[in-house]
């Protein structure tokens, strides 16, 4: 159980609006909080300041930090998980599924006309909540696997966002750094050992792999690949490939790293440029901080990391929203595209259960 202590400090903050974050890395059982203490705005990575950082999906928009030198830090010890997976069934419109699938349909036709790789389309769920207690959100979020980066921020301009992900965007050793591609998904399904996984979604997963490759070669003098294995992320699976690598001398800026990855075609598209245009275009809503990245700002004697910002979701007026997309190549097939993101929403709306 988390502390009363905790959620009176996070009351408080709700109360005067004034931000924090909780965060917990992967295979982790410790929960840091930041509770910033004034008002002031500081760039982090401007000011070489330790602390969290929120980036937004589009990089016109705000980025939002948290400096460590201006919060009260705390520290608490998970002590309990669970592992339900229940199929929790929502209403969904049906314009709304056929929206998506057009939009995949637009997707696809665009790539067949050779204009792009691969382009990444999301959409968002909107839920009400019938009985929403940010100390179960919290309680909830911290029990999922282990595996994933978990957090829960609040900021006046943002209001609640919480999420799992399992993609690592950036994490900075000394001089070198470990990043990973992560694309395909599947159902989790018990005691499956083996996922075959199919010619499509190996080639979307190496059209990850090329691109992050090829742009990384400007900073970094040695780079090193895994071999792709399956990666569970809670109720799904990704096809997962670790790439590590050593900065070029001058170049071991974690900001500059993330500006070369950042966004990734696991939540864009590649190339990127024509992906991001089909994306403001067609997707007709704001990503806002969902596949933007996020994460915690050391100084040079402690690892620094980064997260893409997935199975997330954003709470506000006593709604949910929750946003989930998929990688489109010329071989998805819209339906199956819908259902994926229905599988992606799993995390989630386990979280949500209680209060749905």
């Amino acid at each position: 159980m988390i502390p009363i202590s905790i959620f009176e400090k996070i009351s408080h903050q709700l109360q005067v609006k004034k931000p924090f974050i909780a965060f917990s890395l992967p295979d982790s059982e410790i929960i840091t909080f930041y509770f910033q203490k004034s008002n002031k705005e500081i760039d982090i990575k401007e000011n070489d300041e330790q602390g969290f950082v929120m980036h937004p999906f589009d990089e016109s928009q705000k980025v939002y930090n948290i400096s460590k030198s201006d919060a009260d830090t705390i520290e608490i010890k998970i002590n309990e998980s669970f592992e339900e997976f229940k199929n929790i069934k929502i209403k969904v419109n049906p314009s709304e599924i056929e929206t998506h699938k057009a939009l995949v349909t637009k997707a696809i036709s665009e790539i067949k006309k050779k204009r792009a790789t691969k382009i990444v389309v999301s959409r968002v769920q909107k839920i009400a909540l019938k009985d929403f207690k940010f100390e179960l959100l919290l309680e909830r979020i911290f029990s999922l696997s282990q595996n994933t980066f978990r957090y829960v921020w609040y900021h006046p301009d943002t209001s609640i966002w919480c999420g799992a992900t399992p993609e690592l965007l950036l994490k900075t050793e000394d001089e070198c750094f470990h990043t990973m591609a992560l694309a395909g998904t599947r159902e989790y399904v018990t005691n499956s050992s083996v996922v075959g996984w199919s010619e499509k979604e190996q080639h979307e997963h190496q059209v990850v792999i090329d691109d992050i490759v090829n742009k990384l070669q400007k900073a970094v003098t040695v780079l090193k690949m895994s071999k792709s294995y399956t990666h569970r992320a809670g109720p799904v699976v990704h096809l997962r490939t670790d790439i590590r690598g050593c900065f070029k001398k001058g170049k071991a800026s974690l900001s500059a790293i993330a500006k070369i990855l950042h966004p990734t075609p696991a939540v864009c598209g590649t190339p990127r440029k024509v992906a991001s245009e089909f994306i403001k275009e067609f997707e007709n809503y704001k990503r806002e901080l969902y596949t933007g990245y996020l994460g915690c700002i050391q100084d040079k004697s402690k690892d620094s990391f980064l997260f893409v910002n997935l199975r997330c979701m954003k709470i506000e007026n006593n709604h949910a929203h929750i946003f989930v997309g998929g990688g489109i190549t010329a071989d998805s097939n819209p339906e199956a595209e819908w259902e994926e993101t229905q599988n992606k929403m799993k995390t989630m709306l386990q979280v949500l259960q209680p209060m749905l």
